[in-house]
């Protein structure tokens, strides 16, 4: 799948920077999935944004407590098998969980690094299956690298890093004011828009 040198350099971050960084590419997934349960009737996008907030929260509020067993038992429930669905938008929903999913994983296990990659790509991987999907064929990654869709996916990625790594240490403001930002813009990583 589509490697990116953003995998290596999240080495150089800090656990906490790791998790921002996995929150923010959430925040982006999360249309998909909330307009999957719009359309489908199927799973609840009120879950999903009350686990993503939690995690936000941990981030900024001293000592805040949460099972995040207990987080993950309910994400479960929510995450679509793809054979019960016969359309694309299964796809995007099943990753958003998948990197939400990691996300809790990085709290349970307590390393952050590996789980952080694995969303970077899971959104890439969305993203590339969308491109893929609509030209009718599988494509090589040296295509897909060039498509101006995964150059603006992995744009982002590194607008993310680059705030976090500019950070010495956790900085509040910049935390709210990314998750802010992502939350109002409402636009997925595939142009999924909840403001419309």
């Amino acid at each position: 799948m589509l490697r990116n040198p953003i995998h290596l350099r999240l080495e150089k971050l800090d656990s906490w920077q790791h998790v921002i960084f996995m929150a923010s590419l959430c925040e982006r997934m999360y249309p998909n999935y909330h307009l999957f349960c719009t359309q489908t009737g199927f799973g609840e996008a009120a879950i999903y944004r009350r686990i993503l907030d939690l995690v936000w929260e941990t981030q900024v509020v001293k000592d805040a407590k949460v099972n995040f067993d207990l987080q993950l038992e309910k994400l479960e429930d929510c995450i679509p098998a793809a054979d019960d669905f016969d359309f694309y938008g299964v796809y995007p929903a099943i990753d958003a969980c998948v990197a939400l999913s990691e996300l809790l994983h990085s709290y349970l296990s307590g390393e952050t690094l590996v789980h952080a990659v694995t969303v970077s790509e899971t959104s890439i991987h969305t993203v590339a299956m969308l491109e893929m999907t609509e030209a009718e064929r599988e494509m090589p990654d040296e295509e897909l690298s060039a498509l101006p869709a995964i150059e603006q996916e992995w744009d982002i990625q590194w607008e993310i890093f680059r705030l976090l790594a500019a950070c010495e240490n956790r900085d509040l403001d910049l935390i709210k004011g990314l998750r802010a930002d992502l939350r109002e813009a409402g636009i997925s990583n595939i142009g999924i828009n909840l403001q419309q």
